[in-house]
């Protein structure tokens, strides 16, 4: 066993004793050593729960004949950050909580790993870490909230996010902003939507990684305690039969994955998430591939933002195993790829039903007959800039229209809450990607103002940032190169006519190459002055493109 290194053997006495200044017993130490990464806090909605599972997740390891041994992991609520200097520090943890795991997984000898995440960037951080280590692993999320319910109808945080707008318009009373304030959080779990956190706590369970229910049981169902359970139960089995993650997050399973990212409709985080998972693993995703398989793929469900339905009724339609089995029937996926059940993914879903087919739809009859996020290239995004397709309404799925050109995500903000964007305009906001920002912040704050104002059938958004999962509407983000290195977006000028063509992959503005060289000629970079982690993620980290990896200075 790998802990034998800290402790079997003469040179292990004195490692021994500090096992048992921990309270270890002889009989613990000559089991297994299973590390828990537990990534509970009292300030994320989807981690206040985790004590919970993680206790659930330390009784089936010792009911398996493990010894759990429980050490933490950070997060940051992207909603509590939103809007502010803390998103800088959000995409950022990714690759901290991916180094922190290592380091305390190498350092203590763990013979197998159970990962207890639940939010937007802890979940990839830990599936980076898990692929990096090649440790034995499994995944158990804390489970998403249940939809909010507002004068009878079902509301998320997208909503809380759009209200706020409403009111800036006008089209929403003070008191109906309390009202939706007080409704649409009503439990603790990842926000109930299709947003980063749930789209992928499920691509955890199409990568094979998680168990049956993993990204869809509800935080608040006793079934998330018995799956934490079963969880801890199974980890012993990866470790008895040395099944790692890299035997499971193969090539074929990120193509699964990306698949089923179509068919669900998943945030466009996902594009960030996956390649650099798949990086780890030693596989390249190159995002071209997206297109492609997008064009084969069906999308089968409209969740929040897209349409009205939530991860609750996700679960209860059949959860992601009804969406694979929909998936097999035009023979869409891998089915041979082994999971952590030790079974393949076709044992998994066999026999799995499709419950409701208003919230999955069957692949006969899909929303669209192409899946819910796009890539689109052009000379505004010479190497890609993506959308989430699937929450962008038809009229906009072709668009041209003036830029109105911001700096800054707070400036956008103010123009749009003070009446100075229109119906057609193509609101442009830079220096926001990875290097730019630093940290690649959301911009959920703008295109909720965008929907709330009355626009999000009229106004598109392009940004070198990201999105949140709530965002919907034209909203294309990952815009790469990004401004800080003088991609295309830097040199976009007021009132340029910008071109979206999401059916045909297309982004472009409307100037000459010869003006586009000339403004390239007279760019000079934005200087910053950075402290901190900030500094050193900004030397080191790549374009979205990349999936915003961190690679040796000078390589990027």
């Amino acid at each position: 066993m790998r802990s034998d290194s800290v402790k079997t053997g003469t040179q292990q006495a004195p490692h021994r004793s500090l096992f048992n200044a921990l309270g270890y017993t002889k009989e613990e130490r000559e089991r297994p050593l299973i590390g828990i990464v537990s990534s509970y806090n009292e300030i994320v909605p989807g981690h206040m729960n985790l004590d919970k599972i993680v206790d659930a997740v330390k009784m089936g390891v010792a009911m398996a004949g493990g010894t759990p041994v429980v050490f933490p992991a950070i997060a940051v609520c992207d909603g509590i950050a939103m809007g502010h200097v803390g998103m800088k520090y959000s995409l950022v943890t990714r690759d901290l909580i991916c180094d922190s795991t290592e380091c305390m997984a190498m350092a203590h000898g763990f013979d197998g790993l159970v990962m207890v995440p639940n939010c937007d960037k802890n979940v990839p951080g830990l599936l980076m870490a898990a692929a990096r280590l090649n440790i034995p692993t499994i995944f158990c999320s804390g489970g998403p909230m249940l939809a909010g319910r507002v004068k009878g109808e079902k509301r998320s945080l997208s909503s809380m996010f759009e209200a706020v707008g409403s009111v800036a318009a006008g089209t929403m009373t003070m008191e109906d902003l309390e009202l939706f304030e007080e409704k649409v959080c009503p439990t603790c779990g990842s926000c109930s939507g299709m947003y980063t956190a749930n789209s992928m706590n499920c691509l955890t369970e199409a990568l094979g990684m998680g168990l049956k229910g993993n990204g869809t049981i509800p935080a608040v169902y006793s079934e998330r305690i018995r799956l934490a359970k079963h969880a801890g139960m199974q980890i012993m089995e990866l470790v008895k039969n040395d099944i790692r993650p890299k035997d499971i997050m193969t090539e074929k399973a990120f193509l699964n994955a990306l698949t089923i990212d179509m068919a669900l409709g998943c945030s466009t985080n996902s594009m960030l998430h996956l390649p650099a998972i798949a990086n780890e693993a030693g596989v390249e995703l190159n995002l071209d591939i997206a297109n492609e398989l997008s064009a084969k793929t069906p999308n089968l469900c409209h969740l929040a933002p897209a349409g009205p339905t939530y991860m609750e009724d996700l679960n209860e339609a059949g959860g992601v195993y009804a969406v694979m089995n929909e998936l097999t029937k035009k023979d869409l996926l891998y089915t041979d790829v082994l999971t952590v059940t030790g079974k393949t993914m076709g044992e998994n879903i066999k026999g799995a039903i499709n419950m409701n087919p208003e919230v999955i739809r069957p692949i006969e009859n899909p929303y669209s007959e192409t899946g819910g996020i796009a890539v689109l290239k052009g000379n505004l995004a010479p190497d890609s800039g993506v959308v989430k397709r699937s929450a962008v309404v038809p009229e906009m799925m072709v668009h041209e229209g003036p830029a109105r050109v911001f700096e800054c995500e707070e400036d956008a903000i103010d123009a749009i809450k003070n009446g100075k964007i229109v119906a057609g305009d193509v609101v442009v906001i830079r220096y926001e990607g990875p290097k730019g920002g630093p940290g690649m912040r959301e911009m959920l704050n703008p295109t909720s103002a965008i929907a709330g104002m009355g626009l999000g059938s009229s106004v598109a958004l392009i940004t070198d940032g990201r999105f949140s999962g709530a965002s919907r509407g034209a909203s294309i983000g990952h815009v790469s190169p990004e401004a800080a290195v003088g991609g295309p977006i830097a040199l976009v000028e007021e009132g340029d006519i910008i071109s979206i063509d999401i059916p045909n992959n297309r982004l472009d503005m409307k100037v000459s190459d010869e003006e586009l060289a000339a403004r390239k000629a007279k760019w000079q970079p934005k200087e910053q002055h950075l402290t901190g982690y900030l500094a050193r993620y900004r030397e080191m980290v790549t374009s979205g493109n990349r999936g915003a990896v961190l690679v040796k200075p000078g390589e990027n």
